[in-house]
């Protein structure tokens, strides 16, 4: 079965319905599975639960079928979610044209190779899919 990855703030911004949108018609284009994945950091205080979750996703794009919600906790968030992906074995991951920024820092202190969907793609051996806003 395949497994579409989608890792999103809470409470969601504009950015994270955005991604969400293109993983829920990702994972229907794929007939797949579907994780949202929020990251607790650390050293915050706050500390959202997968109800809490599943409750703000639910209540923009209705109940959802074959969807999972994951609330994980670390240090650095892009870290963390790479962790988690490598963990589920996601078939696809989808993630925001903002968060793509993010990464490509993260990865340019790994490699000198920038290219987030490249690194991404030969490391985790899964597609990446880049929502745009909107």
């Amino acid at each position: 079965m395949t497994l579409v990855v989608v890792p999103v703030r809470y409470p969601l911004t504009e950015h994270s319905k955005a991604t969400l949108k293109t993983a829920i018609s990702t994972a229907d284009q794929h007939d797949a599975d579907l994780t949202v994945l929020h990251v607790n950091l650390y050293q915050n205080s706050y500390r959202v639960t997968r109800a809490d979750l599943r409750d703000a996703v639910e209540s923009e794009y209705g109940r959802l079928s074959r969807t999972r919600y994951a609330v994980t906790s670390g240090l650095l968030v892009e870290e963390t979610i790479l962790e988690e992906i490598v963990g589920l074995e996601a078939d696809v991951v989808v993630i925001g044209k903002k968060q793509a920024g993010r990464w490509r820092s993260m990865i340019r202190r790994l490699t000198d190779d920038t290219d987030i969907e490249r690194f991404l793609r030969e490391e985790l051996e899964c597609e990446i899919v880049t929502a745009q806003r909107g």
